[in-house]
């Protein structure tokens, strides 16, 4: 069990489920937005609730208090919370509003901690020498205050991370521009979202994860030895992209809702020749004369398996035209689709289906919107009967159909 309020009902029951919650429970949750009682009493109650469940416990490694729906708590009491549980802990998720701020580091550091989730939290006055966490792998801020050099800072203080999450961080400025300088030799995967910079810089020798979603950067830049192998960027914009030259290890690619400068782009991810899955959805391309093509993809890329891309005509000219004839040999997975939809588009999929011989499963994503025309509903009727005569060739693909 780990939902508090299901270890409350349990503990009522008899003796010994009141033993086992006492002695044995490992995991405890705290989750404003579970059924009542939370919803129906007062801060103050729920506090008072919190305590008693928590102090009834020995031994506890895993703790999560997550009370979005909740003003504020009193800090002391929270901070009893946290003393009372420090020792053991391995795993703290804490999304809790206090009066004043309390300080996690101050309290948790120089423990076993492995796994660090704050949110709504600030942070100040980092001291790596006295806030350590020798233990920790993985770590979470969520609209948290903190400022550059003190998060840089706090990644110091974790000789052992390997997972990090920034999500809707204010960074505190101390000049004109604002510039976020990681360095993290034991890093193996981040996730960035809804941050705004003008400068972020990365440095891991060992990363392998790198996800980036709805931020706003100038420039991008991380320094490593080629260790990457998952790349997925998703409605950011940044002026200037580099995710280093030694990128020969990428396995993954998934760019959507991206403005991209091809010819830089391909240059990054042209040798990654390792590629087992490449998605290009709704991808605007700065030069209106670049277009990306099949043949490109397939000599490129010989080893994909799953292959993305999101249909596009503009001005006559179609983005990952069917040009050369080189086939995608090793494409199992094929997902299409468009935004406004043609009668090319049923040309467009009958010519990749040729160029997947050993293809097992196709998913098309299509927009539909609510008011339709009778030209519209013709050219979806057309396209649903050139898809059914189509399959029929190709009894041994999956097909599935995905409308938004």
């Amino acid at each position: 069990l780990g939902g508090a309020r299901d270890v409350v009902i349990a503990s009522a029951t008899c003796r010994k489920w009141r033993e086992a919650s006492r002695k044995h429970l490992h995991t405890l949750a705290f989750n404003s937005n579970d059924l009542p009682p939370y919803r129906d009493i007062t801060p103050k109650q729920l506090e008072i609730l919190i305590t008693q469940t928590i102090f009834q416990t020995t031994g506890l490694q895993g703790l999560s208090i997550l009370m979005d729906d909740v003003d504020e708590f009193s800090a002391s009491t929270v901070i009893a919370w946290l003393m009372y549980t420090r020792e053991t802990l391995r795993r703290l998720f804490y999304n809790v509003r206090t009066s004043p701020n309390v300080n996690i580091l101050e309290i948790c550091g120089r423990q076993k901690l492995e796994t660090l989730a704050l949110a709504h939290n600030s942070i100040t006055g980092v001291e790596p020498n006295f806030q350590r966490f020798p233990c920790l792998k993985s770590l979470s801020l969520s609209h948290v205050s903190i400022s550059a050099l003190d998060l840089s800072l706090l990644l110091t203080a974790c000789p052992k991370l390997e997972s990090l999450e920034l999500v809707n961080l204010e960074i505190a400025m101390s000049d004109a521009q604002v510039t976020v300088e990681l360095s993290c030799p034991t890093l193996k995967s981040i996730y960035v979202e809804a941050i705004s910079l003008d400068k972020f810089m990365l440095e891991a020798d060992s990363i392998e994860r790198l996800h980036l979603r709805d931020c706003a950067l100038e420039l991008f830049e991380l320094i490593g030895i080629g260790t990457l192998k998952y790349f997925k960027i998703d409605d950011v914009s940044v002026i200037h992209l580099d995710i280093g030259e030694t990128i020969d290890n990428l396995e993954v690619v998934d760019v959507s809702n991206f403005t991209i400068i091809w010819p830089k782009f391909y240059q990054m991810i042209s040798r990654s020749s390792k590629l087992r899955k490449l998605r290009l959805w709704d991808v605007a391309f700065d030069d209106e004369d670049e277009v990306v093509d099949l043949e490109t993809i397939a000599v490129c890329f010989p080893r994909l398996k799953h292959l993305a891309l999101s249909y596009e005509l503009r001005d006559g000219v179609m983005h990952y035209g069917l040009q050369g004839s080189s086939n995608l040999e090793n494409v199992m997975v094929l997902e299409l689709g468009w935004t406004v939809i043609n009668d090319l588009f049923s040309h467009w999929v009958e010519e990749l289906l040729k160029r997947c011989p050993n293809l097992r499963k196709m998913i098309i994503f299509g927009s539909v919107s609510e008011v339709k025309s009778h030209e519209e509903c013709q050219i979806l009727a057309n396209f649903t009967s050139s898809i059914v005569q189509l399959m029929r060739k190709y009894m041994n693909v999956e097909v599935h159909f995905e409308f938004e």
